[in-house]
C-alpha cells in the first residue's frame, strides 16, 4: 500500500495506553498488552498504562492528566465504545475532543464489516485531538485492536504527530537504525 507522504525520517512516538474496563486486571488484559506490544514492536515509547472502570468521570480525569504532560504526544484507549449500557468511553471523550478525525472511525468501521460483517456498526470507535495530543479510542476484543492499530494508527501516527506540531519536526527518538 501507498503512503501518500511518507515521512522523511522514522520518530518514536511516546504513547499511553488505556484500558476501560470493569474486569479487566493488569494480569488479564489481552488488549491492553497488545497496543503495548504493538506498538514498541514498531519502536514507539510507551510512557503510561492504565485500567480504569467504565465510569465517564474517571475515564475524562484519566485522559486529563494524561495529555497534560509534555512527554507524551498519542493516547490509545480501548473498550468501552460499544452501545451496552456500560459502555461510556465514546460519551466520556468525544465532548473532550478538539478536533475528531472523522475518516478514523469510517475507516476502522469498514475494516472491520469486511472481518466480522453488519456487526461492525455497533462500534464507536472515534479518534482526536485534545490539548494537541492525537487520542484514539478502540473497542476492546484483540482482534479490533491488532485491526486498529496494524492497518491505521501504526501507518499514519508519525504523520499525525508531526502535524499537530510542525515547528518540531524532528521531535521524538530517531529509530532508523
Amino acid at each position: 500500500m501507498a503512503v501518500p507522504h511518507p515521512d522523511p525520517r522514522p520518530i518514536a512516538v511516546s504513547c499511553a495506553v488505556i484500558t476501560v474496563s470493569d474486569t479487566r486486571t493488569y494480569e488479564t488484559d489481552r488488549s491492553g498488552q497488545l497496543i503495548q506490544e504493538l506498538l514498541q514492536a514498531a519502536g514507539h515509547l510507551l510512557i503510561e498504562y492504565a485500567i480504569v472502570k467504565d465510569e465517564p468521570e474517571q475515564i475524562q480525569q484519566q485522559l486529563e492528566m494524561l495529555c497534560s504532560r509534555a512527554d507524551l504526544e498519542a493516547v490509545i484507549l480501548n473498550g468501552g465504545t460499544g452501545i451496552a449500557p456500560r459502555d461510556t468511553t465514546y460519551d466520556a471523550i468525544e465532548r473532550l475532543l478538539e478536533k475528531v478525525l472523522p475518516g478514523f472511525g469510517e475507516l476502522f468501521r469498514w475494516l472491520s464489516y469486511q472481518e466480522i460483517g453488519s456487526r461492525a456498526i455497533a462500534s464507536r470507535a472515534v479518534a482526536g485531538v485534545y490539548r494537541t495530543k492525537l487520542v484514539f479510542s478502540l473497542p476492546g476484543s484483540s482482534a479490533a485492536v491488532r485491526l486498529a492499530i496494524e492497518r491505521l494508527i501504526l501507518p499514519e501516527i508519525v504523520h499525525l504527530t508531526r502535524q499537530l506540531n510542525p515547528e518540531n519536526r524532528s521531535h521524538g527518538a530517531d529509530h532508523s537504525n
